[in-house]
Formats: structure tokens, sequence, C-alpha cells
């Protein structure tokens, strides 16, 4: 490093000046402006080298010229020692000119490096603590290093002085301004340098004082030399600190500043200071402690705020932590531990709420509109409990309510939990939410004595909550023992389905469609049954509830789909196009929210040939109530060419009103208004009463052009009523049970035999 290698230069000079007993001391005047010369190089070398910001670049940028400007001046001086030698120089004034110029862009350059601080509270408290350093770092220098200049007996010229003042000011500047940086794209510790390049100026300060007649000498070849050694260094620091981390600024800065300020007073007061001395130093050091009284008022106040904010952070936090983020209930881990509590004193109960179907209401309505209806059924479920218990929402659509001990009393009061899940049930007959929707619920009661784990207790209402959704939902059902036993069966019969599935346990029967007219085949309903290894065979009304629960509906709809498209085809193979006009599965709910339910149907089709025309799906109305998304896939559907069947037609409270957003082509007439039909004589007004559904279900899908069938047909004269009516197509036990295809195939082999005997003899 050239300014380094010139620093030590002046070092031997001044010993080799000293030992030969003098010589020309102009010489000495020298190692300034060439030790300018290096930092200068080194400034530019690191501006070529290192891609800085446009901050970084401006800062180096005015520094630079700062320098050329402090080597114009000193070399202005060196020229002027060599004239006037053997006597030392007086500063000229062009050089006190360029000099201090170059000391004030100096100034201006790390005034302008940015601290990083946006918010005003944070400029306002740094800006005091700048204001204590600055005061603090001022009164020292100026005690210990231009005091006694001023005061000297031979005074000092007033150049030398304003240079001296300069770099003072430079030096508080830089030291405050540089305790402050954390980062950025100026280096901290490059500032650092050069800030303390302004203490160099003390140091040749004392150095002319002490040094006499050759304090001059010395301060131009020892002390003067460091400060382009400095700048050097920080170019250097500079280029190697690319992509260093932040820092923390020095708070400390105040009160070092305030013990400086302590130091000054208690040299002026043990020392020989004069009286005017002795007042600015006393004085400056009043104004420091009460700006540091004013800082730490201010710190007690931010640090009184931020205890605030940070209680009712953990406040906060400890709220977030029990209680539910989207209905602002008491969560599961809070709800556990009352129980726990409440279980600890004497006897619990609890009230275990769940919401029938709210899966479908999320996949039909959206999720934005199911957190609605969650938080308007906490809030309708908080105003049923009232004061007789607490309310939790445990997750998803699951609701705990822990019933409270009446007044005065150790155990729950008889009949309170009763009267409370009846209440909760009576909520449900109106609607909930802005959106006015209808919700069912189906609830689980249980009780257990003191000491009884909660894990028990709340598997008891879960295990009563699940038999009430079996026994058709939207009721509540008192836990009894031994009723978990039914639920593992079901839980078991699950686990039994998925195995059945890939087992191949399945099998597809067929209820034959049949015409009143001829007496034909002209369909058939595909209907599956599960032969088990070990339960021989499950009805569907065991299996169907457990395979809608466990999701299992859709693999099993789609193995159903499958094989009777494939059936239906291998038919009208081998009978011809005129054997079979229709094959109807049924589909689920579940099955129409499932995003892949028409690819399914798609595939079905594709893969067994069979005309998208010859495949009806038959839907309950439940099913087809479900919502946009169900109404959707079921238009998709028909404009596939594929029929909707309406099954259990004229049994729920909106079928009329459904046949005008439904796509249906057909609508099944349900069991229920077949039975007994044939009762009564014709003609009689018992009989039309009998006949007063057939018939407006007949007249009204003539009117919207839809075909019709007849459900649970008995005996012949069901049939005969319901033909002179008007229906053309029956399907019941009297016209042919659900068998294996295999009974089908010889039904349409027998039919196609009559025909074709039939053949001759007509013509």
């Amino acid at each position: 490093m050239i300014a380094a290698l010139i620093a030590v230069l002046g070092v031997l000079w001044y010993a080799h000046w000293t030992m030969a007993g003098g010589g020309s001391a102009a010489v000495a005047y020298l190692f300034m402006p060439a030790g300018m010369l290096g930092a200068l190089l080194a400034i530019r070398r690191m501006r070529r080298a290192t891609p800085l910001e446009p901050i970084g670049r401006r800062f180096w940028r005015t520094l630079e010229i700062a320098c050329w400007l402090l080597t114009a001046g000193y070399g202005i001086l060196a020229g002027a020692a060599f004239v006037s030698a053997p006597e030392l120089p007086v500063m000229p004034v062009p050089a006190v000119a360029f000099a201090g110029a170059g000391m004030v862009l100096a100034m201006w350059a790390v005034v302008r490096v940015p601290l990083g601080v946006t918010s005003w509270h944070e400029r306002g408290k740094q800006s005091l603590d700048r204001l204590i350093a600055l005061l603090g770092c001022g009164i020292v220098l100026w005690h210990f290093g231009l005091a006694p200049m001023v005061f000297a007996p031979e005074p000092w010229s007033t150049p030398v002085l304003a240079i001296i003042l300069l770099a003072f000011l430079f030096a508080a500047g830089a030291i405050t301004k540089v305790s402050y940086i954390t980062g950025g794209p100026v280096d901290r510790t490059a500032v650092r340098a050069i800030a303390m390049t302004g203490l160099v100026a003390a140091v040749v300060a004392v150095a002319a004082v002490a040094g006499g007649a050759n304090g001059p000498v010395i301060a131009q070849t020892l002390c003067l030399p460091m400060v382009p050694v400095l700048i050097a260094v920080a170019a250097c620091r500079q280029r190697a600190a690319a992509g260093a981390p932040p820092r923390r600024s020095n708070i400390m800065l105040p009160y070092l500043a305030m013990l400086a300020t302590d130091v000054a007073v208690a040299h002026v007061l043990f020392g020989t200071a004069s009286r005017d001395e002795t007042r600015v130093v006393v004085g400056a050091s009043v104004m420091v402690t009460a700006l540091v009284t004013v800082r730490q008022y201010l710190a007690f106040r931010a640090n009184n705020r931020l205890l605030g904010e940070q209680r009712a952070s953990e406040e906060r936090i400890r709220y977030e932590a029990t209680h539910d983020g989207l209905t602002g209930l008491a969560n599961r881990a809070l709800f556990r531990r009352r129980l726990d509590e409440e279980l600890a004193a004497g006897e619990a109960t609890v009230l275990l709420v769940d919401l029938d179907d709210f899966k479908t209401v999320n996949d039909s309505l959206g999720h934005d509109l199911g957190d609605d209806l969650l938080m308007a059924f906490a809030a309708a479920l908080s105003s049923a409990t009232g004061s007789d218990g607490e309310v939790a929402r445990l997750g998803g659509d699951e609701f705990a309510v822990l019933v409270r001990r009446g007044e005065g009393e150790g155990l729950s009061k008889p009949g309170r939990a009763e009267l409370l899940a009846e209440r909760v049930m009576a909520m449900t007959a109106a609607p909930v939410g802005e959106n006015r929707l209808l919700v069912h619920v189906s609830a689980g009661l249980a009780s257990a004595p003191a000491g009884t784990a909660a894990s028990a207790l709340l598997r008891a209402a879960d295990t009563a909550m699940h038999v009430a959704k079996e026994r058709g939902k939207n009721n509540w059902v008192r836990y009894a023992s031994g009723m978990e036993q039914a639920a593992q069966a079901h839980a078991r019969l699950g686990g039994e389905l998925r195995r059945g599935l890939d087992a191949g346990e399945f099998r597809v029967v067929y209820q034959p469609l049949v015409s009143l007219d001829t007496g034909r085949i002209i369909g058939a309903e595909a209907l599956v049954r599960w032969a088990h290894p070990e339960r021989g065979l499950v009805s569907p009304a065991d299996f169907i509830p457990a395979a809608e629960r466990t999701g299992l509906i859709v693999p099993l709809g789609r193995f159903v789909l499958r094989e009777t498209c494939r059936q239906a085809a291998a038919w009208l193979a081998e009978f011809g196009p005129d054997a079979l006009a229709k094959v109807a599965p049924n589909v689920s709910v579940r099955q129409l929210h499932d995003p892949d339910f028409v690819d399914d149907v798609k595939a079905a089709l594709a893969d067994s040939g069979l005309c998208a025309e010859r495949l009806v799906l038959e839907l309950t109305e439940s099913a087809v109530l479900r919502g946009a998304q169900a109404l959707r896939v079921l238009h998709e559907l028909h404009d596939m060419g594929v029929r909707l069947a309406l099954d259990d037609f004229g049994t729920g409270e909106s079928s009329l009103s459904l046949l005008r957003a439904f796509p249906a082509a057909i609508v099944k007439l349900d069991k229920s208004f077949v039975d007994g039909i044939e009762f009564d004589e014709l003609g009689t007004p018992a009989a039309d009463a009998r006949q007063a559904v057939a018939r407006a279900v007949i007249q009204l899908a003539g009117a919207l052009g839809l075909d019709t069938v007849a459900e649970g047909i008995e005996n012949q004269e069901q049939a005969d009523r319901l033909h002179r009516l008007g229906y053309t197509v029956g399907q019941g036990y009297h016209l042919g049970r659900p068998v294996p295809p295999e009974e089908i195939t010889a039904r349409f082999a027998a039919e196609a035999e009559q025909a074709r005997r039939s053949q001759p003899a007509a013509a």
C-alpha cells in the first residue's frame, strides 16, 4: 500500500532528522501530499473493481474530490515550506482554502450516508442520541485539542486554527454518524476509518503544542501521513465488504459521550484551566447531562409502550392458542382442559354436535359460504346454550357443549342436559346466517362420574352422535352402555368394504323394467350386492350407508357404472339393438360431487361402446337438491346424451319445482303411491282418491314430455290399474326381482325365441 509506505518513510526521515541534528525541515511537508496521492490511487482502484450502489458511488466520488483538494492544499503548503526554508512556513491562504474545502466536502460525503431509519419516532430518538454524542465528542476535542492552541502563550495563526477546527468538527460528526450505520451501500468500518482521520487532527494539535519548536515537523511527519493511510484502509475495506450482513448500531455512544464530558470536567476542576474554559466545559457537561436525562425519559416511555404491546401480544397469543380462529369459541385444547377440571370436581356431561352433510355445503356452495355458515351456527349454538353450558369448536363442523352444573349442586341438574339438547335441535328449525341456510345436526349426549378420563367421555358422546346419524340424522341420542359395539361394527364394516372392493366381492344384479303393454323387458335397473366371504350376502341397507360415510361409495359406484355399461353392451351385441332400450345404475350424492365423475361416465361409455342414450342415471331428489355443483354436473351429463331419471318421485317437498331446473328425462312413481292402488272399485270416490297422485304424475309428465316408470308393482291388478292411467313401463317383484345377469340373459333369449316362433303365425 503506497500510503502506508510513505507514512513509514516519514517516520524514518524524522528519526534521521532528529539523530543527524537537523537538516531541511521543508522535506517534512512532502509526506502528507504524497500520501494523499497514494490514497487517491487506492480509491480509484476500489471504484473500478467494486460494484457499488448509486449512493456508494456518490460517497466515494465525493470523497475522492475532497482528497484532491486536500492534496492541493498540503502541496501548496509544501511549496511554501521550501520557499521559506530554513524557517518553518506560515500556511498560505490558498492552502487553507483548498484544505478547508476538502474537509467540508468530506463532511458532506459522510453526512449524506443513509442510516436506514424510516419512522419519525426512530429518527427523533436517533437525532437526540447523535446530538448528545456530538456535544460530548466536541467538548473533549475542544478542551484537550483546540483550547490549548487558542489559549497558548504564543497564539497559533488563524488559518491553522480554522483547519484544526474543521478537522475536529469532521471527527465529531463522523464518529457520531458511523456509530449509527448498521449496513448499506457504504461499509460501516470504512466510514469509521475515515472518521478517525479527524482524530488525527487532535493528535496534530497535541503534538504541535507539546513539541514546541519541532511541533510542526512532528505533526507533518508522524501524524498527518496517517490521514491518507486511513483513507486507503477505508477503500480496501469497502472493496472487501461486499455482501457483508448488517450490524447493530452503537447504542452506548451517548453514555460514552457523557463519560467523556465527565473526564473533561474532572480535568478542569483539578487542573489549571482558565475560568472561561471551566465555564465552557461545565456548561457543555450540564447540557449533555440534561439531554441524557431527556433521552432516558423518552426511553422509559418507549419501554413502557413496548411492554404494553408485548403484554397485549402475549394475551393475543394465549387467546389464539385456546380459541378457534374462525368462530371465536374455545378450541379443542381449552375444552379438554375445562373438561378435565370438571371431571376432577365431579360428574360431567358433554353434548357433541355435528352438522349433517356439511361437506356437501362446502363442495356445492364454496368454502367461503361454508365458513359463514360455521360462524352463524356457532353464534346460534351459543345462543341456544345460554348459561347452561360452555360451547367449543373441536374442529371442522364438530362442536361440543360442556353442560354446567346447577347452582349449589354437586351434580348436573337432572334433565338439564336433555333440555339443552332439545333446545339445540329446535334451533335448527329456522335458517341461520345471512344466507338463510337450513341446517340439520346430529348430537350425542354422554355423562361420566368424577375421575373418568376426558377422552373416554368424549368417545362416548361421539359414539352416541354417530348412532344419531345412523338413525336418520337430525336428532340426538344419549349414550348407553354397549352402544359402542354397533359403532365399532360399522367401523369394521368400512374397513371390510375397502378389502371387498379390492377382492372383487361385489356383484351387480338387474331388476327388469317391463313394458305394461307387451310384458317384454325394455330395460333394467342395476343394483349392487355384496357377497361377503364370512357374513354371506350383506344387505345394501347395511353397507351403502357405510360406503357413503367413508367415501367408498365413489369407487363402488364407479365399479357398478362400468360393469353395467359392459353388460348392457354385451346384451345388445347378442340380442340386437331392439333388445334393450335402457340400463339404469343408481348415482349417489358423493358421486355427483366427485370431480372425476363426468370423466368416469365418459370412460365407461367409451370402453364398453354403449351409446349414451341407452344409459339412464337414477338419482334421488335429495341428491339433486345439493346445490349448483350437482346441477352443473347433471346438465353436463344431459348434454352428453345420457338420460337422467328422478327416483322416488313425489316423496319430497320440492319435486314439482325440481322438474323446471333438473334436466330429467324420466320420472319414477314411488312405490308408496302404488301400494293399495288396486283396492276399491273403479269409478268410486275411494278408488279415485287412491289413484290421485299416480294420475297427477302421469299427467304432469305428459305435459312436460317426460317418460314414466311405476315402481313397486306387486301384483297384476296394480299393473292393470296403472296401465289404464297411462303408465307404459313398470318395475316391481311381480314383473321381475333383482337377479344375476345370467337370468336376464336367459329371459332375453326366451323372449327372442318366442318372437321368432310367432313370426310364421303372424304371417
